[in-house]
């Protein structure tokens, strides 16, 4: 019997590769603007999404230009055993005026962009903050669930789901519900797959903006991976791209 999780993950994969890359290049285009003018891409994702933000930076791999905002109190850091905050994140995820309060805290550049990752897209504080951005004047890309979004009520006082306020709208083609594996005798499916898409998608958008920055004569700031012998090299890697980083985000 193969195993039903991996036969699942790489159907989701397969559909982001056949379905997925003209966004992926748009969303890398974006981002290479606001890069190589000087600006920021702000990211942001709550709950179980500010993985993906995580993924992107800093990260082995990761493009200086990119600013994360997660919210410790919206992450499942909040207690370090047991549930780890699962309760609180979900009631403060649905809090109205919460994402404007997060905003609150940041200078937005003329050139800068944003991406808000919710694989669901309908909760209020990832669709306030989109909208947030987007009345900064903010092009804004959305990494999502369609499948998910497209069937559920947006719990906005809008009425508005994620992918309706994004300029460009990447699918993780993850499906309605999140877990895709159902065992006999469970009540529910296991084995989530939003997670593996967001990253999948993150990581892509972030290979076309590198490639971008090369071809636009500005090469990117990248961080290598510091486990390999030649530490002095890593050392210096690390000191340049943390400089990089302090200047760029000196504003914000």
């Amino acid at each position: 019997m193969s195993l039903g999780y991996l036969d699942e993950a790489y159907g989701v994969l397969k559909r982001i590769a056949d379905t997925q890359e003209d966004n992926i290049r748009a969303a890398g285009r974006i981002f290479a603007d606001a890069i190589s003018a000087g600006g920021l891409v702000h990211l942001f994702g709550a709950g179980h999404s500010r993985m993906g933000v995580e993924e992107i930076f800093p990260r082995i791999g990761s493009i200086v230009g990119y600013h994360p905002i997660v919210e410790l109190s919206l992450s499942y850091y909040t207690n370090v055993l047991g549930t780890m905050g699962l309760a609180q994140s979900l009631f403060l995820e649905r809090v109205d005026g919460f994402g404007e309060c997060l905003l609150a805290n940041y200078e937005f550049g003329e050139h800068d962009a944003a991406m808000v990752i919710s694989s669901t897209g309908i909760n209020n504080v990832p669709v306030e903050v989109a909208l947030g951005l987007k009345a900064r004047g903010l092009p804004l890309v959305a990494i999502t669930s369609l499948a998910h979004s497209t069937t559920v009520d947006s719990r906005h006082p809008s009425g508005k789901h994620l992918y309706e306020v994004a300029d460009v709208v990447v699918d993780n083609c993850s499906p309605a519900g999140d877990a895709v594996v159902h065992v006999e005798g469970c009540e529910y499916p296991v084995g989530p797959t939003s997670t593996l898409g967001t990253v999948t998608v993150a990581h892509s958008i972030n290979e076309v903006l590198a490639t971008e920055l090369v071809a636009r004569g500005t090469p990117p700031v990248v961080l290598g991976s510091p486990h390999f012998s030649d530490q002095e090299a890593a050392k210096r890697n690390l000191a340049e791209y943390y400089a990089a980083y302090r200047e760029r985000t000196r504003r914000v």
